[in-house]
């Protein structure tokens, strides 16, 4: 067993050498791939996490009338109170939103408002983020209510962008893959070729199939793994850059959403490099069984 495996590695060893401007090649190939892969898996992560965390912070605004009259603020507030879709509230009066407006707009829309024109506000945490519906349809239209108005447009769309640039990532991963596993099946062909006189030998004189193949798939292997830890280099290198690109200051951003913990980084690294061991794996299979008369 000691001197098959010794064989084995001086073997596999010697077909990348010779070999060794393809298996630059195929090594490349994989590393793009699969870091695009890892980037997919990346996004998919850090927007289902960054999803989860603006749906938990959802807000539902209720704008009151700038003239509407005690009774009706009361009557809205005491709706908000006893509802079923509501956990707390929080009533903010004109001067507050008026401050927050000035923080807000630019110095020309600063001076169309005046704090009797700006609308006070109910700010409210739904029980679940889907009942902001509900709670939408409740309060339109009731008397003094301008308006109610909760962010799920913009998380919608911000998760239709990530989801169509995560179709973009993998059907180009997809084709890299392709190309990659094409190349590992050259690279084994071209080691086949160059040794076929030797496997013929090896043939007459009771070497058993799978002694000759192992050499010819551990070099498929090899070079899908070694694509696979460089892709999980550049994986981990865009969760460094995620962390010291988000500000901590401002939990609410996107980049700071998507930051992901070290063991999610660990497991989407891992999976990279089984795919790169599987695909080193099945190209070099295919090419013995194709190229490989034994």
């Amino acid at each position: 067993m000691l001197n098959f495996l010794r064989y084995a590695t001086r073997e596999t060893a010697v077909n990348l050498w010779r070999n060794r401007l393809m298996t630059m090649a195929a090594v490349l190939t994989v590393a793009v791939s699969l870091s695009l892969v890892g980037a997919a898996l990346f996004l998919k992560q850090g927007a289902a996490q960054a999803s989860v965390n603006w749906e938990r912070g959802t807000q539902l605004i209720v704008w009151m009338n700038p003239n509407a009259t005690g009774a009706e603020k009361a009557s809205v507030a005491l709706e908000l109170r006893t509802s079923n879709f509501v956990t707390s509230c929080k009533y903010r009066t004109q001067m507050w939103d008026y401050r927050e407006a000035l923080s807000l707009l630019s110095p020309g829309e600063r001076q169309t408002i005046t704090p009797a024109t700006v609308p006070s506000s109910y700010r409210c945490n739904p029980v679940q983020p889907d009942d902001v519906n509900v709670l939408i349809q409740n309060f339109s239209g009731l008397p003094g209510v301008y308006r109610v108005t909760a962010p799920q447009q913009q998380i919608h769309a911000i998760q239709t962008t990530v989801n169509w640039i995560q179709i973009v990532f993998v059907i180009v991963a997809l084709v890299l893959l392709l190309s990659a596993s094409v190349l590992i099946l050259n690279t084994i062909r071209m080691a086949i070729f160059a040794r076929r006189r030797e496997v013929s030998v090896m043939k007459l004189v009771g070497a058993t199939n799978w002694f000759i193949r192992i050499p010819f798939i551990a070099e498929g292997l090899l070079q899908g793994v070694l694509g696979a830890l460089l892709a999980s280099g550049v994986v981990y290198g865009i969760h460094v850059t995620v962390d010291h690109l988000s500000d901590a200051s401002n939990p609410g951003s996107l980049l700071t959403e998507m930051r992901l913990t070290g063991w999610q980084v660990f497991v989407t690294d891992l999976v990279v490099v089984l795919l790169g061991a599987l695909i080193g794996s099945l190209g070099s299979a295919f090419a013995v069984r194709r190229f490989l008369d034994v």
